[in-house]
């Protein structure tokens, strides 16, 4: 493909993961007004979330090793299709079952659309070439993370909530009209194919019932920690995962080729992507809680407010992938961002209610910087290193932990809010009782809006009530970033010791042509003596007449 033909490519993958992020971005700020119609709580505000999350994780090591089996740009085109199917069907619901339901069908088509481009990528550009273009890609991540939730804030004040599902519609169709006009692959080598379905099944139990304990136990709603649902669920969790290996070992075409575990740099880059998944999800869910009910924002406001972490993921992404592709150096700007990813956490555990906001916006550039720094560089490093068969699946791989890291990190960190704001309601009853009895003929209404066990709205509190509020739901948002720090510390160990390896500068496709992992079996030596006895240097090993070359070919 010529260098135009690439960018127009480009266009629709980037317009595909575009709307991906859109949908998920765009109701952020609108969340506490949703569930607040829908009749919701805190752990259906949670789920909401997760849902799409929970989904998005399962699907993306199926697509990963689909991708290398099928068709790319039909599943990339099918990703799409699913993905709009399901907003429609958000944008009609009518309880917080239906919408989360709706949410998780959602994050089965932004698991390929999340995957497929990353692996498309690499069969269209070399990993020296491709730290620019994924700097883009995290540039069209952080223009659709802020705004996504300026345009959700604006639609939910201008019109209704329901819009802010509608409005990714259009641009999904436009992405898969340009990905079938632009997008044109090498075929894949004709093969007999095996999906493993039980792999399947069994890694969808497991991280199920793993994310389900997570987010309900030690809730109002759920049960507690110590209970016969924890021991089923964390069992079942257990045993199916344990099964699970025992099935890929034993599987001709596994999901998730357990072979990728030893090589160094895609073990450590699981673990590092763990942390900048909690970092990522977290942050963009919490920060527009924090803004709405500790800070008494509105929607619009909200989105408005989360633009400095923004602008950090932008700045980060954009720069450090054009440095990257520059000079082929990725591993200090990998350590940076990690580092980041340290400060930006611990000091947003640090906030509360009336923290000058020009600090909060400084926390949030900082952790912005340490996402936009690792999130789509640990995938480059990653394939740079494997096996060209093996793209898809270790793509995926990459994705699919970062997504379970950032669906386990919401769950918990819900789960902490959840029990945290309860904790403290209970301790400022009094506070809360006295500001409710001088509130005269609306006493009554207060109290029922705050035993309903919905999603308060902040901003429409008188100032008495609200500034307790405020300060109960700062708390408990702050003590949930907490639990980022110690994940944010894993993830720069990992990340200082995988191996600094060059750059190549061939595409996947090329990779497969040259047959490189059969030229790196020949020694130089061995070539050496070959060319002195028969005048030529033997590919991948091979003496066949028809791939040597004697003198008189020069």
């Amino acid at each position: 493909m010529t260098h135009r033909q690439v960018l127009e490519a480009l266009s629709g993958l980037i317009l595909g993961m575009f709307v991906s992020m859109l949908a998920s971005t765009v109701v952020s700020s609108s969340l506490p007004v949703i569930v607040h119609d829908l009749g919701g709580d805190q752990t259906a505000f949670t789920w909401v979330v997760t849902a799409t999350l929970l989904t998005t994780a399962i699907a993306t090591p199926i697509w990963g090793k689909l991708a290398d089996l099928f068709n790319r740009k039909l599943l990339f085109q099918l990703a799409i299709v699913i993905f709009i199917l399901a907003t429609a069907a958000a944008g009609f619901s009518q309880n917080p079952g239906m919408l989360i339901t709706a949410r998780a069908v959602q994050g089965i088509g932004a698991g390929g659309l999340a995957a497929l481009s990353q692996v498309i990528m690499a069969d269209i550009l070399s990993p020296r070439e491709r730290g620019k273009y994924m700097g883009l890609f995290g540039a069209v991540m952080a223009v659709s993370t802020v705004g996504g939730p300026l345009l959700g804030g604006v639609i939910t004040d201008a019109w209704t909530w329901r819009w802010n599902f509608y409005v990714a519609l259009p641009v999904a169709v436009v992405a898969l009209i340009i990905v079938q006009k632009t997008l044109h692959l090498s075929p894949l080598v004709h093969r007999k194919v095996r999906i493993d379905y039980l792999g399947i099944v069994l890694l969808s139990a497991a991280a199920s019932l793993l994310l389900i304990w997570v987010s309900l136990a030690g809730t109002a709603t759920g049960f507690p920690w110590n209970s016969v649902q924890t021991y089923l669920m964390v069992g079942g969790a257990v045993l199916a995962t344990v099964l699970f290996i025992i099935v890929e070992l034993r599987s001709k075409e596994p999901l998730v080729p357990l072979s990728m575990f030893r090589n160094r740099t895609f073990s450590l880059a699981v673990v590092a992507s763990i942390s900048t998944g909690i970092a990522m999800f977290g942050a963009s869910v919490f920060l527009s809680q924090y803004m709405q009910l500790a800070r008494g924002a509105t929607p619009t406001q909200a989105g408005l407010m989360t633009i400095p972490m923004i602008a950090g993921l932008l700045l980060a992404s954009v720069i450090i992938g054009a440095l990257i592709s520059k000079y082929g150096h990725w591993k200090p700007y990998l350590i940076v961002g990690g580092a980041l990813l340290i400060a930006g956490s611990y000091t947003l555990s640090t906030i509360h209610y009336d923290t000058n906001f020009a600090l909060v916006s400084l926390y949030m550039f900082l952790l912005g910087a340490g996402v936009g720094m690792t999130m789509q560089n640990l995938v480059l490093v990653v394939q740079n290193t494997c096996k060209p068969s093996e793209l898809g699946v270790a793509s995926s791989g990459v994705t699919f932990f970062r997504s379970l890291g950032g669906t386990i990190g919401v769950s918990v960190m819900g789960a902490a809010l959840a029990s945290k704001v309860v904790d403290l309601m209970k301790e400022h009853m009094p506070d809360l009782v006295k500001a409710i009895m001088g509130l005269g003929d609306k006493a009554q209404y207060w109290q029922q809006q705050l035993s309903s066990g919905t999603m308060p709205e902040v901003s429409t509190m008188p100032q008495t009530l609200r500034v307790i509020i405020e300060d109960i739901y700062a708390q408990g948002i702050s003590h949930s970033f907490l639990i980022g720090v110690p994940f944010a510390v894993l993830s720069l160990l990992a990340i200082l010791f995988i191996p600094n390896k060059p750059l190549n500068r061939m595409t996947n496709v090329e990779r497969m042509q040259a047959g490189e992992a059969d030229l790196a079996t020949v020694s130089v030596p061995e070539a050496m003596e070959t060319l002195a006895h028969t005048g030529s240097i033997p590919v991948g090993g091979s003496t066949d007449a028809s791939t040597r070359r004697g003198p008189d070919d020069r």
